[in-house]
């Protein structure tokens, strides 16, 4: 047992360095491919109903648990850190998620707002075309805070719980979310499933995310007092149980105020205000992407740390 867990850690690290390094892949993204293949089941199961949907995500996670069980079963040693890594690097998404948050707060310094609205599609499903600079900033600063914990601080704690069928399923999972689970006219049956099996997955990481927020603060100037703060008082009035935490807990970082009209392309929800400070602007942007890379190395060391620990499963027979 202590030998399987040494290695699911050994592959957590090596995960972890080559987001660093790589970011996402370039081509040939397995998320992509699964996105691919869920998109065309949905031709074959979509049915204006949550059976319906019950059973195209079930379809869907069940391949991937299989597939994660058949290969996590097959490897040993460093073999099977090889395959941890290469499924924990394909469910990361930190890396890319700072270096796009960084270059909207770089174009919007130079005053190229078009460009800004141009890349906010790959941070959020927001419709661009009806922001500002405020808007814009405000919407890449929530997206940062809320992907921060979906798409890197759930993924490392689920390779670290679960090993490669835990990871790959997560993933699947908030890939699914995202492609049905909002609640537009077609998707708020079919997609049900989906995004409530998303929340309950990301449930303890988010919180778990907004801890190490809280911890991570000073390294970018910012006031763990204030993020516990505007937890405990603003998160539970967010509409996602685990979306508000994170953003929370950043906004009072930071000491900013997040949350108000939210135009998505399929409808508008007026958000509550998290946090009580001053409305972010570029450099607040920045300091968010800085926070979020703090918090990402903070997960991905206790990641190592969860997979690593454990005793041997063997007993040693006592002497007679």
């Amino acid at each position: 047992m202590f030998a399987r867990r040494r290695w699911r850690g050994v592959g957590i690290l090596a995960a972890q360095l080559a987001d660093v390094v790589f970011g996402d892949p370039a081509r040939g993204h397995p998320v992509a491919g699964f996105g691919w293949c869920a998109a065309a089941l949905e031709k074959l199961t979509y049915r204006d109903s949550r059976g319906a949907g019950v059973l195209h995500t079930g379809v869907l996670l069940g391949g991937l648990a299989v597939a994660g069980v058949l290969t996590q079963r097959s490897t040993r040693g460093p073999a099977r850190a090889a395959v941890t890594a290469a499924a924990t690097w394909a469910s990361l998404g930190g890396t890319t998620l700072g270096r796009t948050g960084s270059a909207v707060a770089d174009l919007l310094a130079a005053g190229d707002i078009d460009g800004a609205r141009d890349l906010l599609p790959s941070l959020c499903g927001r419709d661009p075309s009806a922001l500002d600079v405020d808007g814009l900033v405000r919407a890449a600063l929530e997206s940062v805070a809320e992907n921060t914990s979906d798409a890197h601080v759930a993924p490392l704690l689920w390779a670290a719980a679960g090993g490669v069928p835990g990871v790959l399923v997560y993933r699947g999972l908030n890939t699914l979310d995202a492609m049905i689970g909002y609640r537009s006219p077609r998707y708020a049956r079919f997609g049900w499933a989906a995004a409530r099996l998303d929340d309950a997955a990301n449930y303890l990481a988010a919180r778990v995310g907004g801890a190490l927020v809280v911890v991570c603060a000073p390294l970018v100037g910012g006031s763990p007092v204030g993020a516990l703060r505007a937890w405990r008082r603003d998160a539970a009035r967010h509409p996602s149980p685990n979306a508000g935490v994170v953003e929370a807990a950043f906004a009072g970082a930071l000491g900013v105020r997040l949350g108000g009209p939210t135009q998505y392309r399929h409808q508008l929800e007026i958000r509550p205000t998290l946090g009580d400070g001053h409305i972010p602007g570029v450099a607040d942007l920045r300091r968010a992407v800085e926070l979020s890379r703090a918090v990402q190395f903070a997960a991905a060391f206790l990641a190592i740390g969860l997979a690593s620990a454990g005793r041997s499963g063997r007993r040693a027979c006592p002497r007679r």
